[in-house]
């Protein structure tokens, strides 16, 4: 492709999202339930106190476009954030992809949830075919440069965090299995509770209290526990009342 002048913008030049294919049915490692539910618990929690909740946007086994003179080429991460732009493309549609030549903004997180089939690849442990794409630790690292990289192994339940350091992942050395990312004021670490009626160690967001993000159920929930209690504390006010009129003497009206 030869320059103009004046440059021309890449909407016009380069395929979009809506050029790009949105989907592989050829593509091996189709969802499965844990893969499904742990990027909606994920999403649920991801809520960065320092970004509008219109400038952040989630997604999860989306084709992630990385590659101007190569666009076809994609990698679907299992879970990613991108942060500084809109939920929607240009401000109307729901995203058939992220075509980062359009959107003009890398991700900032990449979560990759392990498993047997894509483990060495999740890892960096596979060289490169030339003749092929190049993988996805390549692609985090080198050419998209996502300052944050986690991995979750759903059988060890067991969570390993990377960041970007002078070019090249370093894997940070966890506590509790959790890690603080300043740049989000968010934490992410590995919860034993119940999701989906599923009992099980989940991988979630917590805040600077060390407290685990509620999922809009589990503030719902909290919400009419507390509404129950204060009910229940003003009903035991009322009775201590009518007990106290009622030692003066005083039958009240508790109609």
């Amino acid at each position: 492709m030869y320059q103009t002048d004046p440059p021309r913008s890449p909407k016009d030049v380069l395929p979009t999202m809506y050029d790009l294919p949105s989907e592989d049915p050829q593509e091996p490692g189709l969802p499965d339930q844990f893969h499904l539910l742990q990027p909606r618990l994920l999403d649920e929690t991801f809520r960065p106190p320092n970004y509008p909740s219109d400038e952040i946007f989630v997604a999860s086994d989306l084709n992630l476009y990385y590659d101007p003179r190569h666009p076809l080429w994609h990698k679907r991460p299992d879970w990613f954030a991108v942060l500084g732009v809109s939920r929607l493309y240009e401000q109307r549609d729901l995203r058939l992809s992220y075509v980062v030549w359009q959107e003009g903004v890398y991700p900032f997180i990449v979560v990759e949830l392990l498993s047997p089939g894509t483990e060495k690849e999740d890892l960096g442990q596979t060289l490169r075919d030339i003749k092929q794409p190049p993988g996805k630790w390549e692609v985090y690292e080198q050419i998209l440069r996502v300052p944050y990289y986690a991995v979750f192994d759903r059988y060890k339940y067991e969570l390993r965090v990377f960041k970007l350091d002078g070019g090249r992942y370093a894997e940070i050395t966890l506590s509790e299995s959790r890690f603080w990312i300043p740049e989000l004021e968010l934490g992410l670490g590995v919860w034993h509770g119940r999701y989906q009626d599923v009992e099980q160690p989940w991988l979630r967001w917590y805040d600077w209290t060390g407290c685990w993000v509620l999922t809009s159920t589990e503030q719902e929930r909290q919400r009419a526990e507390q509404e129950k209690q204060r009910a229940e504390q003003e009903k035991q006010r009322a009775e201590r009342l009518i007990a106290q009129l009622r030692s003066l003497g005083v039958e009240p009206d508790v109609d």
